[in-house]
């Protein structure tokens, strides 16, 4: 019995999240969930007891998901790498994207319409991204920047993502993650310039050149 209350529980947050991203989360109902999970009606209510517990269990596997994708890039070789990794998940997206927009923006900018405890907790999606972000700039040599070139990154693949749905155009995904890709190279190279140079100038310095 308690697998099969786990099982119910699982395809139904599922369900929800599925559901929420193909209508909107206000326009999803119970019944299109219990649908979609393939449970009775009756047996939803069991599960969750409101709209916003159904908000939270979305927030909670939107955030899990997240968590599980950068724990992938974190396995890459430098932040210059992992950075690109991040931009290269939107093209890899683009379709979907194109089609029905960025499941993240467009949840988190619903919920924050209506306001409330969801839309609270939901903003701890993007707060881990940009945290994320930031620490690859700061890895990059990037200082005091990082968290505005975090905010950068962040809103561009926002943006996009707001455009190609816009026009249902996924080349424009592919456009702008080239541009992010040969910015974001340009930095490593920057900070590999600006390396060279204090170490140059601090060997004149002691006499050493």
């Amino acid at each position: 019995m308690r697998r099969l209350k786990a099982d119910n529980r699982t395809r139904l947050r599922q369900a929800a999240m599925n559901v929420a991203y193909r209508y909107g989360f206000g326009a999803a109902t119970l019944a299109d969930i219990a649908k979609e999970a393939r449970v009775p009606l009756g047996n939803v209510y069991y599960y969750f007891k409101s709209k916003d517990e159904i908000g939270d269990a979305i927030v909670d596997l939107r955030l899990a998901r997240l968590r599980a994708l950068l724990q992938e890039l974190d396995k890459m070789d430098s932040p210059t790498d992992r950075l690109c990794g991040f931009v290269q998940l939107k093209v890899e997206r683009r379709e979907a994207l194109a089609r029905a927009g960025c499941p993240v923006g467009t949840l988190c900018s619903e919920l924050h319409k209506q306001g409330g405890p969801v839309a609270n907790r939901a903003t701890v999606i993007f707060a881990e991204v940009l945290g994320w972000l930031e620490a690859q700039f700061k890895a990059l040599g990037r200082g005091a920047d990082s968290r505005g070139l975090a905010v950068h990154l962040l809103s561009a693949t926002q943006g996009v993502s707001v455009l190609a749905h816009t026009f249902h155009d996924p080349g424009l995904i592919d456009m702008e993650a080239a541009r992010l890709m040969e910015w974001i190279r340009g930095l490593e190279t920057d900070s590999e310039e600006k390396e060279t140079s204090i170490f140059t100038g601090a060997r004149k310095s002691a006499g050493l050149d």
